[in-house]
């Protein structure tokens, strides 16, 4: 067995187990997989953090180096989300819809952002549309606008 942490589209995070890394992403294509608070399937992995135990504690310039890795990704994660926010249009749900008559030329083709279902990434895939999937930083709720 091993314990994954995941994350909804919501932002709501929980662990789960699994059998294999296998046992989850076949989970994750069937939809099974469910957020315990708002009970969404549009759920992924969250990276996580590792520990390796050695045999002496970290020296100094180890754990300085490791929070400079640290500051240094956190920096670079919020430049990306200020990046998207600011050069995309956000969407939301409606990503899926918006995407496909761009990719069927009804509309003009600009820059979105939004939120989809696994289903939903399945049909846009199968479709042939281009997209990335960037997980952002959770806002605070004092800094939604």
């Amino acid at each position: 067995m091993i314990v994954f942490d995941l994350e909804c589209m919501n932002g709501h995070t929980f662990e789960g187990w699994f059998e294999d890394k296998k046992d989850l992403e076949n989970q994750q294509e069937q939809g099974v997989l469910q957020c315990p608070v708002c009970e969404t399937t549009s759920v992924v992995q969250k990276l996580s953090l590792i520990s390796i135990k050695t045999s002496s504690a970290p020296s100094n310039q180890a754990r300085q180096a490791l929070r400079a890795n640290q500051e240094v990704l956190a920096e670079f994660t919020e430049k990306i989300a200020q990046f998207v926010e600011k050069n995309y249009e956000n969407v939301g749900t409606s990503f899926t819809k918006e995407a496909l008559k761009m990719h069927y030329g009804a509309i003009e083709h600009r820059n979105i952002r939004g939120t989809t279902t696994t289903e939903e990434e399945k049909v846009l895939t199968k479709e042939g549309v281009p997209m990335v999937k960037i997980p952002l930083p959770k806002k605070e709720e004092g800094d939604l606008n």
